[in-house]
């Protein structure tokens, strides 16, 4: 069930044209295909939003309630951890870039392209937490913990890219309103707290593994 509606979710984006071309064509035009171009942008990021919409309701999917309190850390699990630090780490980084642009005068063209790239970002997370889920009730508790509370932080940030795509789709020049820089900063600290989470959920299972391996070598009951 968790891959067919990420699948379903992905597959929205494929459709999807890049602002860059259209701001690209808008320069090679005069003022009349500037109008045509900001349209045509109006419509791009009403058909690709919805991909993040579907991404959201797919991580409200029930958790698994299963427990393995003598679960052995899955090494499938670990590496998905790792896969999404960094994914974590490359969405914060666009997200700051974002973030920066409500403090200069970027125009509405440049917020849709990074708007576009954060909603990719968000997309890859995804599929990497469906994988999570699935394998939730062969995990440790440690990594259930982990799957449980990497979930609704990546929520705020499919809301919050949601909101600001909307918000942009409808009133593009409208950048500088509060609500919408404040949808753009609320994402930024949400990337912030999911690449800082995920980052120290890793060294713990990093510093889990050594110490057991000390633990067996110096034959210390467990």
């Amino acid at each position: 069930m968790h891959n067919s509606g990420l699948a379903k979710a992905m597959g929205a984006v494929e459709g999807c044209v890049s602002p860059a071309t259209v701001e690209n064509e808008n320069h090679a035009a005069g003022s009349e295909t500037k109008v045509k171009g900001a349209t045509m942008m109006r419509t791009i990021l009403g058909r690709c939003f919805g991909t993040i919409a579907i991404f959201a309701a797919v991580l409200l999917i029930a958790r698994l309630d299963l427990r393995a309190a003598d679960q052995q850390d899955n090494k499938d699990v670990s590496k998905l951890l790792e896969d999404i630090k960094a994914q974590a780490g490359d969405l914060q980084r666009d997200s700051e870039e974002l973030e920066s642009f409500t403090r200069s005068q970027t125009s509405w063209e440049s917020h849709a392209e990074e708007l576009n790239l954060i909603k990719e970002r968000i997309n890859t997370i995804g599929k990497t937490i469906a994988r999570l889920q699935e394998l939730r009730g062969s995990a440790s508790p440690w990594q259930q913990e982990a799957i449980d509370r990497i979930i609704p932080v990546a929520q705020k940030l499919a809301a919050n890219t949601t909101a600001a795509i909307e918000h942009l789709n409808k009133e593009p020049s409208r950048i500088h309103e509060p609500q919408y820089q404040q949808y753009i900063k609320s994402n930024a600290e949400a990337a912030r707290n999911l690449t800082a989470m995920v980052r120290d959920f890793v060294e713990y299972g990093k510093t889990r593994t050594n110490l057991e391996a000390y633990e067996r070598k110096l034959e210390l009951p467990r």
